[in-house]
């Protein structure tokens, strides 16, 4: 289905999360970012980075290794992206859902 973000129509699955990686841009992840009350900083971007680094190697992605990567801590993660953070950091970076996200 398509959903106009930052003036772009993108594809999104029934979950909201791109289909297309390719059409991801730093104002579609301030817009997602927008609809759940987060406005993106310094240490938010340092995370979407990171994610998107891991998702192009094809590295599995879970909140642990995110804690592990020396980016942020478990806690400052859970602070920066609220109620479920690697769901809304990994919608926000563009990739697909992670298979550890339920």
């Amino acid at each position: 289905m398509d959903k106009v973000l930052a003036g772009n129509t993108v594809a999104v699955n029934d979950e909201g999360y791109l289909e297309d990686f390719s059409q991801w841009n730093k104002d579609i992840a301030k817009e997602m970012a927008a609809e759940y009350g987060i406005e993106l900083g310094e240490d938010h971007w340092k995370v979407i980075g990171y994610i998107q680094e891991q998702y192009e190697k094809g590295a599995s992605l879970s909140i642990r290794s995110i804690g592990k990567s020396g980016v942020v801590s478990i806690k400052e993660f859970y602070q920066l992206f609220p109620e479920g953070p690697l769901k809304r950091a990994s919608k926000i970076a563009g990739i697909p859902k992670p298979v550890s996200c339920i």
